[in-house]
């Protein structure tokens, strides 16, 4: 049977400041994919492509602490492009910088195709 170590009184840590403590980088493809979420979020579900499953998809050059981001969307037809893209581009700065603390100047976005909204059945008769 062993006999149990008698403990010793341990020094209290040094604070170490935080820049001396190393550095914190994140990958820009996680930043594209937290654009991409941002960006599908921001989009109203009228303004979704029905019957299509492509999500957004995004690419992201980081310099230092400043994230320039490019959002490739495909919209449904007709909506109004200008506001859907201000709004993409208002969500996707706000979350990045949110979650990363990085500053986002510009979010450049191309709408890469335009589905057009076809009439829903509506369950009474035929639809034309």
């Amino acid at each position: 049977m062993t006999t149990p170590r008698p403990q010793t009184a341990r020094p209290a840590p040094t604070r170490v400041p935080a820049a001396d403590r190393g550095a914190t980088r994140i990958a820009d493809r996680v930043i594209a994919k937290i654009a991409a979420r941002a960006a599908f979020e921001a989009l109203d579900p009228a303004a979704r492509p029905p019957g299509t499953a492509t999500a957004p998809h995004a690419t992201v050059t980081v310099h230092h602490d400043i994230a320039r981001v490019r959002i490739g969307l495909e919209l449904g037809y007709p909506c109004d492009v200008a506001a859907v893209c201000a709004a993409v581009r208002r969500q996707v700065a706000e979350r990045i910088e949110e979650c990363t603390e990085m500053a986002v100047p510009e979010v450049d976005i191309d709408v890469e195709r335009l589905h057009p909204v076809q009439a829903r059945p509506t369950g009474r008769g035929r639809v034309r």
